[in-house]
């Protein structure tokens, strides 16, 4: 279903008994383990959320303003996580400059805990 033959009233992310959705389906009831960066995303959410700077609200805003296309393309921890990051851009509580200065120096360390340490020996 798109957005253009959704029932009046219901916005693109509201899937709720909409069986003909491409995401929708059996949910898996069994348990499972999370990646360490979805528990790390989760974990700054709530640390976030202590500090003052970042609110359900906030989250639920930026996900409803990501479109269909994030639904149907980012996980569940993906949206979390530029959720998160649009929220603190917004607070000012960093740039997108300082960001992307971040992320470089993350890149830098590579990929695994083994050539994050070597790179710091």
């Amino acid at each position: 279903m798109t957005v253009a033959n959704k029932p009046a009233g219901k916005r693109w992310h509201d899937m709720g008994g909409d069986l003909d959705h491409p995401l929708a389906g059996t949910i898996p009831k069994a348990d499972h383990d999370f990646a360490i960066w979805e528990k790390r995303v989760d974990a700054l959410v709530v640390l976030a959320g202590k500090k003052g700077v970042f609110t359900v609200d906030g989250l639920r805003r930026v996900l409803e303003d990501m479109g269909e296309d994030a639904f149907e393309t980012m996980t569940y921890y993906e949206r979390w996580v530029a959720a998160l990051n649009q929220n603190m851009l917004e607070q000012g509580i960093y740039s997108v400059a300082e960001l992307g200065a971040r992320m470089e120096q993350v890149q830098a360390r590579g990929t695994t805990y083994g050539e994050a340490n070597d790179a710091h020996a």
